[in-house]
């Protein structure tokens, strides 16, 4: 069964099952201050899950497009990805635990055939101390669900605490703040089995080998998060309307139908993995000489996994660049040279690399085939800036040498953090020269250098809203009568390109050639000040997307709010007839009610923010 095939399976499951099936919705989320890309199926379905009503109903299904930026230094073993797919459905306030439960091991073992005795499960040990008991509930469940086929549960079953089996935004119970929602969850893992050798393999050799550890021999595949506690002043209670939220790795499903720990050979891969072979003359197997974990497993682990997420993510426009989203992309490109530079490809190929990937996956995404030039353009530009970066540090190296005569750990990660010199090509060029580079120190610097950026990410890419304070919700209606002021100024050309709002201020991109005239900046304050001050109403409609745009709606209707399924969320602003309100614009909120709630609009600053997009920043007195 091919994983397209599981796809579909999947999907088909939950249709005949009354769940509407959405879209995957982009891989840049909008208005979401957690992250800079989609990182999880739930992460668009967290305002349903928190007790807003869906358009389409209580039960919901997807394959959602997931990239997880952090785990990129984690990529090269044989199954951490940063770009996956996610499987997910949800129950909001409809069925709970015995459906889910009951389902997922039809699907399981059913549908896709896996073994049952291959499967263990997960479940919520219980806290007593705030008064959550044992979830003996979904033991129960899981337990009817293996006796069913004959086989005795408790070698299947394993408690454990808060730190794995329950789920809510912040984490653990003791992290939630007043009114936060969360709950058990119950993980299905799929056993390779001890013939593999995957523990005695793995650094956790000398450890006991359980469910839940990391040395690869169990492989979780899925999770059912059952959310049905509201913590208060008192402690927790049960919510009104328990939800279900399940997320299951398409890829993992894959790795596990066809018993095989290392995730890059499921089909998904071998177009692409052929075109890595054909460029290297190196084959990807155990039959190699360094083994199925050894350096050039490695690097074609690290290339098949950054060129598929490179592929999706300039897909969804993002292009690479030295900031913002766009600077994960050129580090996925580039990284994925590096490494086919290991392996001996010396010409072009993440193009060709990418292309064999859209034929992969062209039947779940035709938008790939859609931007399959702008995809390959943008690859062949990237990988010939990186060619020049890359002789620019080469001769930086021989400047280094020609100087002390050696190259240390310092200028080793100096290298790496200026030309994108990977340690072991300026360990190459040393050994040429009968000099060793401190691989110590330049662990010490990379280390010290990974914290700066992860304590940098945060700050930096924090986009969207802030939070959703009574500030932040009245500047984020702000951006609106902005958007469509700025359109009156200068121009219907004029289209929102990012945003940025905290309680202290908005900052709002949008495209435009020049620099504003400071009578046009002044001409857009007052436009907004006269809405504001004429208290105009401001409500939303849930409208289709053909409907949407018959009525003058802007916005980005096919990716960002696909959430919705073919239905979106339109603001409007004014209290005319409909073709004539002020402001008519697709977002996913919140916003005030009526204008007259948001103060005096002041625009502090405008300013260039790349090439062809300027940026507004301003405030609410």
């Amino acid at each position: 069964m091919t994983v397209n095939e599981i796809r579909q399976k999947y999907i088909d499951f939950f249709k005949s099952r009354a769940h509407v099936i959405l879209p995957s919705a982009s891989l840049v989320p909008e208005n979401d201050p957690t992250t800079l890309f989609t990182g999880s199926g739930m992460q668009p379905i967290v305002p349903f899950l928190l007790g807003e009503p869906h358009p389409n109903g209580s039960r919901l299904a997807d394959s959602q497009k997931c990239f997880r930026s952090q785990d990129i230094e984690e990529v090269g073993d044989n199954r951490h990805t940063t770009f996956f797919e996610m499987l997910g459905n949800w129950s909001l306030g409809d069925y709970f635990k015995r459906e889910q439960i009951e389902w997922m091991f039809e699907f399981l073992t059913r549908e896709l055939g896996l073994d049952p005795a291959r499967l263990y499960v997960t479940v919520f040990a219980g806290d007593p101390k705030i008064g959550i008991p044992r979830d003996e509930e979904t033991a129960a469940l899981w337990t009817a669900q293996f006796s069913r086929v004959g086989i005795d549960a408790k070698d299947r079953i394993f408690f454990y605490d808060e730190r794995k089996n329950w789920w809510s935004r912040t984490g653990v119970p003791a992290a939630m703040p007043v009114g936060e929602p969360g709950g058990p969850d119950s993980e299905m893992f799929w056993d390779f089995g001890a013939h593999h050798g995957l523990h005695e393999r793995s650094a956790f050799k000398d450890k006991p080998c359980h469910v839940n550890c990391d040395c690869g021999r169990f492989l979780e595949i899925g999770n059912n998060v059952f959310m049905q506690y509201k913590k208060t002043e008192q402690g927790f209670e049960p919510l009104p309307k328990a939800t279900v939220d399940f997320g299951g790795g398409l890829e993992r499903m894959a790795a596990a139908l066809i018993d095989d720990p290392d995730v890059f050979r499921i089909d998904l891969f071998d177009r692409a993995r052929l075109e890595i072979e054909r460029a290297s003359g190196k084959s990807y197997g155990a039959s190699e000489p360094d083994g199925p974990d050894g350096p050039d497993a490695y690097a074609f682990r690290v290339m098949l996994d950054h060129l598929r997420a490179a592929t999706f993510l300039i897909a969804d426009g993002v292009l690479p660049s030295n900031k913002d989203q766009g600077y994960y992309v050129r580090r996925l490109i580039r990284r994925a040279i590096r490494f086919g530079h290991t392996l001996g490809v010396r010409g072009a190929f993440c193009a060709s690399v990418a292309s064999a990937y859209i034929e992969t996956y062209l039947g779940a995404y035709p938008s790939l085939i859609e931007r399959r030039d702008q995809i390959g353009n943008e690859l062949s530009k990237e990988e010939a800036r990186f060619k020049t970066t890359l002789e620019k540090g080469l001769k930086e190296f021989e400047r280094m040498f020609a100087g002390t005569g050696s190259v240390s750990g310092l200028d080793a990660f100096n290298l790496y953090q200026s030309f994108g010199f990977p340690l072991e090509l300026t360990q190459e060029l040393a050994q040429e020269k009968g000099q060793q580079v401190e691989r110590v120190v330049f662990e010490q610097e990379f280390r010290k250098h990974q914290e700066l950026s992860r304590a940098g990410s945060a700050e930096k890419f924090a986009g969207g809203l802030a939070d959703h304070s009574e500030k932040t919700v009245r500047l984020h209606t702000a951006t609106h009568l902005l958007h469509q002021a700025l359109r009156q100024v200068l121009g219907p050309h004029v289209a929102q390109k990012g945003s940025n709002i905290t309680p202290e201020r908005l900052r709002f991109d949008f495209s435009h050639p020049a620099k504003m005239t400071a009578e046009e900046i002044q001409k857009v304050a007052d436009i907004v000040n006269e809405r504001i001050q004429e208290d105009q109403p401001v409500h939303f409609e849930i409208l289709d997307i053909d409907e949407a745009k018959r009525r003058g709606a802007i916005g980005l209707f096919e990716d960002k709010y696909a959430a919705l399924g073919n239905k979106i969320k339109v603001y409007f602003i004014g209290d005319q007839p409909t073709e004539a309100y002020f402001s008519k614009e697709v977002c996913g909120g919140p916003h005030v009610t009526r204008t007259g709630e948001m103060g005096v609009f002041k625009i502090e600053k405008e300013e260039a923010s790349s090439a062809g997009v300027r940026r507004i920043k301003a405030t609410l007195g």
